[in-house]
């Protein structure tokens, strides 16, 4: 076997932002290329029309375009330096209060639910702070595009119309409903100033707004009023959004204690609206009592799995079940569906003390909720629905106001267990909606077929998906218009009145004399490398942070500290005394002796001022603190160095001296008495030291996320694993979130964050956050290999503001492409500003399988130790949920006769495939020019699924499309590339089929050899483990056969065992190395390939190679 030429290089991308467009592109199923090609020259077959149309004009969109344009890493991050929080837009109209029950003075719906919050927000300053809009009424062609004519045409024989039996009689023609003769002009005035408000945030005047209207509109139907709503403000104004403002992705967010099931029906087919809804349902013994309501009413048609129904099946619903569905739910799906747009369908009567509700979310869980939504996305307009509890209303409201303003979220009190009813409600509705989200892979998975043993399954703790339906549909002739709601006793109101008082007392408001603090000094540049000047660890690092805050306006912005130097008392809070007394001496040490001493630690350098510097580093963070816990600065960033996370008591290495972190948690612990301090520690190396002094401390949560690679990456220890909990008193408060693999980016730590960090964190509920905020993980660095964005870090930075008050301290830690941590630290400090972080639409963001892997093996062991983490049972395999039936008022259209086309997607779509045709010939004479070898067009449905799972690690899978097209092949004996192609065109729409650029060489080809005579790669070989025969690979080394890493991963475990990286899919015949974690196609895997081949189809494969 001939080796190949191995001068091919690796242009760095920063060395171009364009390049010609590539010609070796393949499918997923590109190893069949060359066999699919050869038989359709000896078949004659002529490609699809559509194909051939396609085909031709992506060849004259290549001739068109010579370059092919790339996004700069820090693209995003650079276009964020003009994008400063803009101000909260607000509208309401006081003379709304006139729409009243003449008939009724009790009725739930009533003037001083407007007047209230209102008052409230007056109190606060809160409205002062906004820009205001006054209130317009919406035309009778905007109302009309979501309602009949008729309800208009209703509404407008009750304007100014005094015959009260009329009014009444009126009424009780439809359910929940009275009218007022000033109802039609308030229901005007509050449709149109939700429609004005949406547009004033998607134009950018406003960053985000809120209109406090009434009557309601979540339950106005297309053709009738209901449920104190008369026409859909939300729904209304998402459609205007859509179809005036032409946006593509609104999140709808209802999180009113009833459901909105009109705001469902109008977007249920339409994929361009996700509506989330939070609702009491109690298996549809609870208003409005529609099937429709359930977890497995997930929209249809083109719209199927874009609607997400939350059913709460239990009164007495707390902050912790609200938390868990955020996190669980509602941030994953939002991350990975990143929409342009939020509406808040803002009820408040599932607070405290409502009647209606009967559930017990504090006032101030509200503003959380808001937090993290706006961490997603910024531009956000909340709408007021419901809400019956007049105070509990009002406080919401408020602070939810107040949170638009960019304040943080006041405390909350400490978190009850998340209940059982919740788990079940939530695992359900991740059932449903798994197969359409790529984000829900998270639950381990077992099988309802007991006649198959399955050894594994029995150790799995399982979740049983069940639809019970306990409510009645029929719609009655006539409602009640008196008495006909819930009236609370008077000993009820008075335990709900202390309650709500003590909650007033506890939820601090208070605000700190300035919202960010920063701090710098140029002490900290004297310690560096003499002896190795090009040293990662520069003084360079700050500097150009610094500069960085400059050059975006930031410094003037905020609050600048003087800096401190920190005391020898403070440093042995942390560090001995001989560890101190070593760093003094450097001081006095010549400078030819300095680099021999640092040959007895691991990755440090001196210099005669590192203490100076290491000593003014932890300073500035004991300064900080300082600040932020007297009310001085509400948060704080840190641009400090030497590092300090990898410095335990008495050894420094790499890089850090001091550790800073522990250092002020010690410090905020003993000196200002707090009870908890939460450390996150986002650097791609595991803070070692840290974890060692805070590992028996209970005080002190430490939770790092960093690269482990099986204990071979920087510390290289195991004391990184996740097996690592804390002793003592500690236990179950040391975190690790290890990956074991390179690459991992946005997807990965936002699912650490939304599976681990928060759960975890908001039941802690510290006194304090630090941040180890190392961004050696960012894109570009030289030592982490991670692809995190710089605008990622915002996020997460954004996300953290929700706890402690929002009392977060940023500590530089690692990062050594200056660019990329100038421009990370930015968007931090951006985040805590309340600046919107923008971020790059990644429509097929995926979390690596790695790494899913990796944070349930977190989940499992911390579990124990996390009420918050009880969401990690297994979900049945196979679909156990039948198809929902009927349910009143709501249209159910199939994906042919969907009615909201999304005319915009689907050209973007055609516009995709016809780049992708541009790539690929059809002439029948044209060899492989690429040099990629393709295996065998017979791979069977397992194997794909499979492979697919093995490339992107998930899918969003349509199964329907699968079956038609495994119906439409079946016997076919020879299928062409174009008709492949042809075929498949809505999967590779879909993105379940994408290209796939194989690795051209792979240093580990040098270590197999000639196959020995007699030895066969047979499919349907018996794994060595045990026994399974479909999906299994032969290694290339010593050829034995393992099943893959979807299977139970012998393979894998083979390569960890053995070192044997290279391996043969008997499936689709593709090679695999698992050292270089790539594909690879090579002319020294043609023997082996071939001989696969030969065991399947019992000829010779075609060479396809490029003759040197």
């Amino acid at each position: 076997m001939s080796t190949p030429s191995q001068s091919q290089t690796t242009r760095p991308s920063s060395d171009t932002k364009k390049t010609s467009p590539t010609s070796s592109v393949v499918t997923r199923n590109g190893a069949r290329k060359a066999k699919i090609q050869t038989r359709a020259m000896s078949a004659g077959t002529k490609p699809s029309a559509s194909l051939i149309a396609a085909k031709k004009k992506a060849q004259q969109m290549k001739k068109s375009k010579d370059d092919t344009v790339l996004r700069d890493h820090y693209q995003t991050a650079m276009e964020s330096k003009m994008k400063v929080k803009g101000p909260t837009g607000f509208v309401t109209e006081p003379r709304m209060a006139e729409h009243c029950c003449i008939w009724d003075e009790k009725y739930p719906d009533c003037p001083e639910r407007i007047t209230g919050t209102l008052k409230r927000c007056e109190e606060l300053k809160l409205i002062e702070q906004c820009k205001s809009f006054p209130p317009r009424a919406a035309t009778k062609e905007e109302l009309n595009k979501l309602h009949s004519p008729s309800v208009y045409e209703m509404m407008e024989t009750t304007h100014c119309n005094d015959n009260i039996e009329y009014l009444e009689e009126l009424s009780s023609k439809y359910d929940g409903i009275f009218i007022h003769p000033k109802t039609q002009e308030m229901a005007l005035l509050a449709a149109g100033s939700a429609i004005d408000m949406v547009d004033r945030i998607v134009s950018g005047e406003v960053q985000n707004g809120a209109a406090i209207v009434r009557p309601p509109g979540h339950h106005a139907m297309y053709d009738e009023p209901c449920g104190y709503c008369f026409y859909n403000n939300v729904a209304l104004a998402a459609y205007h959004a859509l179809n005036v403002r032409k946006l593509q992705r609104i999140l709808i967010i209802d999180w009113d204690v009833h459901h909105g099931q009109a705001t469902q029906q109008m977007f249920y087919d339409d994929p361009r609206v996700i509506y989330f809804s939070i609702h009491r349902y109690e298996h549809g013994a609870f208003w409005p009592n529609l099937k429709q309501s359930n977890f497995h009413y997930i929209g249809c048609g083109r719209g199927e799995g874009y609607t997400f129904n939350v059913p709460l099946n239990k009164i007495g619903m707390t902050d912790a079940d609200y938390i868990a569905i955020w996190h669980q739910l509602l941030m994953p799906m939002a991350i990975e569906y990143q929409p342009e747009l939020v509406i808040i369908s803002a009820g408040y009567d599932a607070a405290v003390g409502c009647p209606e509700g009967e559930m017990e979310i504090t006032p101030a869980c509200y503003p959380h909720l808001l937090n993290m939504v706006m961490s997603v996305c910024p531009s956000v307009c909340v709408v007021l629905e419901g809400g019956y509890c007049l105070r509990s209303l009002a406080e919401g409201a408020a602070l939810t106001l107040r949170t638009l303003l960019g304040h943080p979220p006041p405390r909350l009190q400490a978190l009850e267990e998340p209940s059982d009813s919740i788990r079940e409600t939530i695992l359900n509705c991740i059932y449903a909606h798994k197969n359409h989200w790529r984000c829900y892979q998270f639950q381990p998975k077992y099988s309802v077929d007991t006649t198959v043993a399955n050894v594994c399954d029995g150790e799995k703790e399982k979740h049983t998906v069940t639809v019970l339906w306990e409510g009645d549909e029929l719609r009655s002739d006539v409602f009640a218009t008196r008495d006909c709601y819930p009236v609370q006793s008077d000993e009820t109101i008075r335990l709900f009145e202390e309650k709500l008082d003590h909650l007033s007392l506890v939820t601090d408001l208070k605000l700190a004399q300035h919202p960010v603090c920063y701090i710098f000094d140029e002490a900290m540049l004297k310690h560096k490398n003499i002896c190795e000047p090009g040293h990662v660890e520069c003084p360079e690092r700050i500097l150009r942070i610094h500069e960085r805050h400059r050059d975006f306006g930031l410094l003037e912005r905020l609050h600048q500290l003087a800096a401190r130097t920190a005391t020898d008392e403070e440093i042995l809070t942390v560090h001995t005394k001989k560890h101190l007394d070593r760093l003094k001496e450097i001081a006095s040490t010549k400078l030819r002796d300095l680099n021999s001493q640092k040959e007895a630690f691991t990755s440090v350098y001196f210099h005669p001022d590192t203490l100076e510097s290491a000593a003014v580093a932890a300073g500035c963070v004991l300064q900080m603190v300082d600040a932020v816990l007297s009310s001085v600065a509400g948060s704080g960033v840190c641009v400090i160095r030497p590092p300090g996370h990898h410095a335990d008591d008495e050894i420094p290495s790499g890089f850090c001296l001091l550790n800073n972190a522990a250092i002020a948690a010690k410090y905020a612990v003993q000196s200002h008495g707090l009870k908890r301090v939460l450390i996150v520690d986002w650097d791609v190396h595991h803070g070692n030291g840290t974890q060692r002094i805070t590992y028996g401390d209970k005080e002190i949560l430490y939770i790092s996320i960093h690269r482990y690679d099986n204990g071979t990456f920087f510390p290289n220890s195991s004391d990184a694993d996740y097996t690592a909990v804390g002793e003592g008193r500690g236990e179950g408060y040391n975190v690790n979130v290890p990956w074991n693999k390179r690459g991992m980016g946005d997807a990965e730590y936002m699912a650490a964050f939304t599976q681990v960090v928060l759960p975890i964190a908001y039941e802690y509920n510290p006194d304090l956050v630090l941040v180890s905020a190392g961004f050696d993980a960012c894109v570009g660095d030289p030592l982490g290999g991670c692809k995190v964005s710089p605008e990622c870090y915002g996020r997460m930075t954004q996300m953290l503001r929700g706890l402690a008050g929002g009392r977060i301290i940023l500590c530089l830690e690692g990062g050594y492409n200056i660019t990329s941590i100038s421009y990370a630290m930015t968007m931090c400090t951006k985040a805590l500003l309340g600046d919107p972080m923008l971020h790059h639409y990644e429509p097929k963001l995926s979390v690596h399988c790695s790494a899913v892997e990796s944070i349930n093996n977190v989940i499992k062991t911390h579990k124990k130790y996390w009420k918050n983490l009880k969401f990690h049972l297994a979900l049945p395999i196979e679909d156990v949920l039948e198809k929902p039936g009927p349910s009143r008022g709501l249209i159910v259209t199939d994906l042919e006769t969907s009615k909201r086309l999304d005319d915009s997607k689907k050209s973007e779509a055609d516009a995709d495939l016809e780049s992708s045709m541009a790539s690929l010939s059809l002439k029948g004479d044209d060899k492989c020019a690429d040099g990629v070898h393709c295996g065998t067009d017979d791979e069977d449905k397992v194997g794909g699924s499979k492979k697919l799972q093995d490339e992107g690690c998930s899918s969003k899978v349509n199964e329907g499309a699968s079956k038609a097209n495994e119906c439409e092949n079946k016997g076919k004996e020879r299928t062409t590339l174009a008709d492949y192609l042809s075929e498949n065109m809505q999967a590779i729409d879909a993105g379940d089929m994408f290209p796939v650029v194989p690795l051209q060489w792979c240093p580990h080809l040098e270590s197999i050899y000639a196959i020995p005579e007699g030895v066969k790669f047979e499919q349907g070989s018996k794994c060595v483990d045990c026994d399974h025969t479909k999906e299994n690979w032969v290694c290339l080394h010593c050829f034995v056969t393992a099943c893959g890493r979807h299977v139970n991963a012998h393979m894998q475990s083979h390569y960890r065992t053995s070192g044997h990286a290279l391996a043969l899919s008997l499936v689709d015949l593709s090679a695999w190395c698992s050292a270089c974690d790539k594909y690879v196609d090579n002319a020294l895997l043609y023997d082996a390939k071939n001989n696969a081949h030969r065991c399947k189809f019992g000829e010779d494969m075609p060479w396809c190679y490029k003759d040197e």
